[in-house]
Parts: structure tokens; C-alpha cells; sequence
């Protein structure tokens, strides 16, 4: 795992969220805690304690050491932010004050070529979250599944508009097993648009990473039960860094959010509200934390309360 210094993103705008209240919180979850950075800002302002799980047992130990200091306020686990409802029990928790869900990928991942999520340097094509799980890795679903398989993934979770003919190059070329061979594979038969800064292979590496750590049906599933454990007046926070886990995001918060009562003299199937939109646009990253943390860029920071 990479040691350059985490920055948690959107820092400021979850603390506003979760901490800046008339009351701080007396249980707050972080659904991927990472190396801990939101979770020492949260214990550090106010939070009584905190569970913190993550599938990935390198963050998870670099949390451990990150959180050490404040003893038994912080509590870890390995595991999905699926399990929060079972961990927060072990606890003794009912309910909670606060849940942070902070999606997708972290640059230490990214920063480490073993971990196999990035192009720029060689490594296996590996991209499980845990890499200690016997999930299928991506060299798995790069050297079994068919062509059709293939451009199925890259085109619904990467948008790619060129997955057949990828796919396609994919199974002429195969066996496949690092990182660099597959975005040799990939940048040899996408025509590279000369005015784009992306690489052809960004959007195939995406949608790998999606498919093998099911991450758009995980998010799907996490929504109901977070919002389920929070407390009354209770608060969630999700992070996204694609317009895929955006979307499913926004479209959980509006429904829940929304109440349908019959008028007089109608009969209309009645739907009541149980959460209250805190952010009715996404708040993203200013310039000044964009040019410190360039992940940043991406992120969309939205927010509900529980009624």
C-alpha cells in the first residue's frame, strides 16, 4: 500500500454535514473509513465514537495506526459498509447519529501498481477491494468471459463506446495479466482522440473495478440500510466519484424524500417522506482543495437528514 498522505475530500462540507450542529453526534459510522482521515476529523470534532470498516485490510491497519490516539472512542472492523447494521449491534448501537459513505476508490489504491486498479505502472490485474476474499479479479473476467460479456461491463459501467471493438481485441490477445498488457491491448484499438487528456484504457479500468467489486448493487443495497439505522434528526453523507453512483444516489435521497398524499376527493397511492434533502444539488470541491487534491475533481458530496 502506498504511503503518500491521504487527503480526505470535500473534508470541510462533511463536517458542516455531520458535526457542525447544535449537538455533535454521540455515534457516527464511517462506511469506508480509508486510512481514517474524515474519521479523525469527525472524532476530532466532537464525535463521541466511531465505527470504521473497510474490505481493504492494508486501509484498515493504516486506520488502526491513524486512529490509535483516541483509544476506545474508535472502533474498526473489517468488512463492506453492508454489514454497518450487524457491526453497529456488536456495539450495543440501535441507532446512530451520523453515517459517512465515501465511494469508490482511494488514491492510495491507486497508488500502489500490486493493487493492479492503475495503467501508468505495471501490475497484476487484480482491483478486489479485498484482496484477501477469493472474489473472481479482473484477469479473471478478462481471460474467461466471452466478447459479449466483455463489452456488456465496459458499456454499462464504464459508458465506453468502443467496448465491442475492445472486447473484441481483448480475446485476440489473451492470456492477459497485468496492467500495462491490457492498456497496451485497449490503446491499440480505440483510435486515440488526439484533443483528449484521457488514456483510451480509463474508462475499460472503471468499469473492471465496477464489475468485480459489484460496487453500483452495493450501493443500491447500503442506501435503506443506513438510512434504517439512523436515529431520527440522524444525518447521511455519500460520497461519489461517477455519474453511475451519483445517479443511484440522487434517485435513492429524491424517492425517500418525496411524500404523496391524497387530496380531497382523490384516491392516490400515499407515499410518506422519510428523509429531508440537506443538499439539493451535489457540493463539490472549490478550486483551492482541487489544486491541492486533484482526486477531488470528481467528487460529489450529497446529503439527507432522517425524519
Amino acid at each position: 500500500m502506498s504511503d503518500r498522505p491521504h487527503l480526505p475530500v470535500l473534508l470541510t462540507p462533511v463536517l458542516n454535514a455531520l458535526i457542525a450542529l447544535d449537538q455533535p453526534p454521540r455515534r457516527v459510522i464511517d462506511g469506508t473509513v480509508g486510512a481514517g482521515g474524515h474519521a479523525r476529523a469527525l472524532l476530532e470534532g466532537g464525535a463521541e465514537s466511531l465505527l470504521g470498516l473497510d474490505r481493504d485490510p492494508h486501509a484498515l491497519a493504516l486506520a488502526r495506526e491513524h486512529l490509535a490516539g483516541f483509544g476506545e472512542r474508535a472502533h474498526l472492523a473489517h468488512g463492506s459498509y453492508l454489514t454497518l447494521r450487524d457491526e453497529a449491534r456488536r456495539l450495543g448501537w440501535d441507532a446512530v447519529d451520523a453515517i459517512l459513505l465515501d465511494l469508490g476508490l482511494s488514491s492510495m489504491q491507486l497508488d500502489t501498481p500490486e493493487r493492479g486498479f492503475a495503467f501508468m505502472r505495471e501490475g497484476p490485474l487484480d482491483m478486489r477491494f479485498d484482496p484477501s476474499s477469493d472474489a473472481p479479479t479482473a484477469a479473471d473476467l478478462i481471460n474467461t468471459y466471452d466478447d459479449q460479456e466483455l463489452a456488456d461491463i465496459f458499456f454499462r459501467y464504464g459508458e465506453e463506446q468502443h467496448s465491442r471493438r475492445i472486447a473484441r481485441a481483448i480475446l485476440k490477445s489473451r492470456p492477459i495479466h497485468t496492467t500495462t498488457e491490457l492498456a497496451h491491448v485497449i490503446a491499440q484499438a480505440v483510435p486515440r482522440d488526439r484533443g483528449s487528456r484521457i488514456h483510451p484504457a480509463t474508462r475499460v479500468f472503471q468499469a473492471l473495478r465496477i464489475a468485480v467489486n459489484d460496487e453500483l448493487t452495493a450501493v443500491e443495497r447500503v442506501l435503506p440500510l443506513a438510512v434504517d439505522l439512523l436515529r431520527p434528526g440522524g444525518r447521511l453523507a455519500v460520497i461519489s466519484f461517477h455519474s453511475l453512483e451519483d445517479r443511484l444516489v440522487k434517485q435513492y435521497f429524491r424517492d425517500a424524500s418525496t411524500e404523496i398524499i391524497s387530496p380531497p376527493g382523490m384516491r392516490l397511492e400515499e407515499k410518506r417522506a422519510i428523509l429531508n434533502l440537506i443538499t439539493r444539488k451535489p457540493i463539490e470541491a472549490d478550486e483551492a482543495e482541487v489544486a491541492i487534491n486533484p482526486r477531488s475533481r470528481s467528487a460529489k458530496l450529497r446529503v439527507v437528514e432522517k425524519r
